[in-house]
């Protein structure tokens, strides 16, 4: 389960992906667009800026704008650095591999085994699903 800090980073991503091009969006912009409290909306710019996903601009006509094209940026890339490790055992983990206290041996674990094919099949989607694909599926869904 991701956690609400991380769908409202997911959230304000999206808002900007669908923002007119060359447009920045102020925080109190997006925080009343997508729910977002604004003092947890600024917590969480200021993280995604720090990975340089996106920048601020100053001024009347500031605000905050992607900082990579969103063809370049995937849910799990996003997930990661909110959540951490997404995988649901450390055993499994791509950033943060840990064997298991209570274990024996990995390669006749039948848990991770299973459980493999779990993290295989989420990182197919969240590696490979980009901010701007989201987009193109939501205006597909709209067409029908």
């Amino acid at each position: 389960m991701i956690s609400q800090k991380a769908k409202y980073a997911l959230r304000a991503l999206l808002a900007l992906v669908k923002a007119p091009p060359e447009a920045s969006l102020m925080i109190s912009e997006i925080s009343k667009s997508q729910a977002i409290p604004k003092k947890f909306l600024e917590q969480i710019l200021l993280e995604l800026k720090r990975a340089g996903i996106v920048t601020s601009r100053r001024g009347r006509l500031g605000g905050y704008v992607l900082l990579r094209p969103a063809d370049k940026l995937t849910f799990g890339e996003v997930l990661r650095l909110i959540d951490g490790p997404i995988a649901p055992l450390p055993c499994l983990s791509k950033i943060a591999y840990r064997r298991c206290a209570d274990c024996q041996d990995e390669a006749t674990c039948e848990i991770r085994h299973v459980f493999a094919g779990v993290v295989k099949a989420q990182r197919e989607v969240l590696d490979h699903t980009t901010f701007a694909d989201a987009v193109r599926k939501e205006r597909t869904l709209e067409l029908l």
